[in-house]
Order: C-alpha cells, then structure tokens, then sequence
C-alpha cells in the first residue's frame, strides 16, 4: 500500500476541486492506503490531524498593503509555506505527492520541494491556470486562448479583475511558474476531460505526460425513474456559467425551473427575474439537493467558458437525470445526444428555449433514465476511476 499526501488550498466541501480531493481521500482509505492531507489554514476546514502542517491563511482580498504583500508572497515563494511542506514531508514520507488546487494559496513551490527530495508529483488540473493566468479562458465574457503562446496578453488586456496591476502578479506568476520548469518537476498530470488536455497540448505542454483521467462520484445516490415537471441548475451564479442565458431562456416559457446554488449575480438574477415560474433556491446541502436533481427531468449546463469535467452533470448522469448542456469545454465529451441529452450553442437564448421546449415535449418518452443512470456509474465508478489513478502513480 502506497502513502499518498494529497494537497489542495482549501480543505472542505468549497467546489470541484475540493470534492474531488475529499472523495480521493475517502476513495483511497477505502483501499488501505495511508493518506495525508496538506492545505491552507481556514476556519471552514474540515478536522484533520494533520492541520498542525497547514500554514496560515492568507486572502487577496485583505485590506493594507502588508496583507497584500503576504499574499502576493504566497505566489512565487513563501518561507511558511516552503517549512511547514518540508515538514510534513519528513515526518509522513509519502511515496507519491498528488497535487489539486494550488495556485496562489500555495503555489508549485510545493512540486518542486517534493521534487528535490525524490518524490513523484502527480497533479490533477481543475482548470486552465498553467495555460491562461486567469484560469478561465475568457475575456469580455468570450473564449480567449491568446496567452497559450503569449502570457503578455494578461496584462496588455488587463484580464485579472481589470487591474494592472494584479494582470501584472498574474503574469509574473505565469513567467515564474513557466511549462518548462513545471514539466521538470511533475511526473505526470492528470486531465479530467479530453478537452482540457488537447488545450494543454496545444500551449505546448507534453501530450505524454498528460493522462485523462474523468472524475468519479465515489457514492451513487438511488436511481429515480419518475419524474416530476420541472427542470434544474446546479452551479454558481456567476458570468462564465452562462445562467443569465438560461434565465434567458427560461422567462419565455412558462415551465418550472428551480435554480440552485448561489454567488455574485444572485441578487442581480432575482429582481431581473421576477417570474414565479423560476424559484431561486440558493446554496443547498446535499441531502436537499439530491433528490431535487433525481426528480428533474433534466439539468442545464449553460456555461459559457470551457468546463473541464463538471461534477454537476456526472452526478445528475448518475442519478438518471438526461442534460442539456451547451455545445463547449468538456460538456459534449459527457452528453450523448441519442441517450442521456442535448447540446445547444453556448450564449443563445433562443436555441436554448427551444432545446427547452423539445426537451419538456419528449423526453420522458426518449430517455431511458434507469439505463443513463446505469451507463454512467458503470463510466463514473470509483473502480474505474481508482484503477487508472493508481496506474499513474506507478509511473
């Protein structure tokens, strides 16, 4: 059995990338293996044992210019974070390092300690950090890939928060934390969706060293097959998840959708739609928002940026729940559209409301909701998943 030190900026249920380190946790437990945990300090954080070898929290969004400086440190080189990983190297001695979210918070200095001290480094990418500084691939709301060749464009076009001068952190970290320096000190990454590694590759990143490797839900909830009359979103509300295209879409037709989840534009969305048809239920612990997902008639995935392997579509595939998802990112690679859904162009409201009406008119008598749960646990499984996971580690 191997010792595994998993690490990731936050440790507790914040998003994809914290569900994926914690059904990792759980998943390699399960198997016997001893696994360790390395975050940042945060008062959310789940108990851990090992939280003593966290460093402190830090926000860039803390007021005074000591607070800022802390933080911007965090990105290239920080002597808590470099002492405290050091630390928990020595005393856990793990065989394989596998890295999530670590930007900023954290930073690679991590990858290239373990790397120093003969460690392999795995590290499963959530988004397109190491080829665009701004994460998302957007700018002005549209897909934009101009700093896969050059990372200058973060700062010419002031895509961080519009800001010169966190465009230029953002670009400092892009030159600091360069391709040629990271594919030294990684063994391999891990790609959850076939479209973010062919991104990769085209950047210049090493097609070989990439492995594909989808997410996985590590328990499946009950199959429902009957279907109540509406339709859902899971997600945050927020520019780049296209809800405002959905919302769009949905005030013209007057069929119940409930939204679920919650951020920047929820207030927003709410006075602008009023309609009593849309019921905006905010953020939603598990056991409430599952059995809405299991009882829809299907999801929406309307995102107007390049999602990777989102969990929200694999959990409601899982439970039986067909998706409409707009036609970009890792979506397409998730809906087939003679078994489990549809796809339409991201941003058009029009396509969208009449992908809706199509959907609410036959899909009950289309889709075999039993037989989409059961393709895609057989493809989601924790089996699967864990079989190939350990492959990579081997390397």
């Amino acid at each position: 059995m191997k010792r595994i030190l998993l690490v990731n900026k936050f440790y507790y249920p914040r998003g994809g990338d914290c569900t994926a380190v914690l059904t990792t946790e759980q998943l390699l437990k399960a198997k016997g293996h001893n696994v360790a945990i390395f975050s940042m300090q945060h008062a959310d954080n789940i108990v851990s044992p090992w939280e003593t070898y966290f460093p402190e929290e830090i926000s860039f969004s803390q007021p005074g210019v000591s607070g800022k400086m802390k933080a911007a440190r965090r990105i290239f080189h920080s002597s808590a974070v470099v002492s405290q990983f050091t630390r928990i190297l020595n005393d856990f001695k793990p065989d394989v390092v596998h890295l999530h979210n670590i930007h900023s918070y954290l930073s690679p200095v991590v990858a290239q300690i373990a790397h120093q001290k003969g460690i392999p480094v795995v590290w499963t990418l959530h988004d397109y950090k190491l080829i665009c500084p701004v994460y998302t691939c957007l700018h002005a709301g549209k897909p934009c890939e101009l700093c896969f060749s050059d990372k200058s464009h973060v700062f010419r076009r002031r895509c961080m928060k519009n800001s010169r001068t966190a465009s230029m952190l953002a670009w400092m970290e892009a030159l600091y934390w360069n391709r040629r320096k990271l594919e030294r000190i990684i063994s391999r990454f891990i790609s959850p969706s076939l479209f973010l590694k062919e991104k990769m590759t085209s950047a210049g990143f090493h097609p070989d060293q990439i492995e594909a490797l989808p997410n996985f839900m590590y328990k499946h909830s009950p199959r429902i097959t009957e279907k109540e009359d509406y339709y859902c979103y899971v997600g945050r509300l927020s520019s780049e998840k296209g809800v405002d295209t959905l919302l769009e879409a949905a005030r013209k037709i007057p069929y119940p959708l409930k939204i679920i989840g919650d951020g920047y534009l929820s207030d927003r969305f709410k006075k602008q739609y009023p309609h009593t048809h849309i019921e905006f239920l905010g953020q939603l612990p598990s056991e409430r928002l599952l059995p809405i997902v299991q009882k829809a008639r299907f999801l929406v995935m309307p995102s107007v940026w390049y999602e990777n392997n989102p969990f929200s579509v694999i959990e409601a595939l899982c439970m039986g729940t067909p998706t409409l998802g707009a036609r970009i990112g890792g979506i397409p690679e998730l809906i087939d559209t003679k078994t489990n859904g549809d796809l339409f162009s991201p941003g058009n409201a029009e396509e969208l409301a009449s992908k809706i009406t199509a959907c609410i008119r036959r899909f009950s008598d289309t889709y075999d909701f039993e037989k989409i749960a059961e393709t895609a646990q057989n493809k989601f499984s924790s089996g699967t998943f864990y079989n190939k996971l350990i492959q990579i580690y081997g390397h």
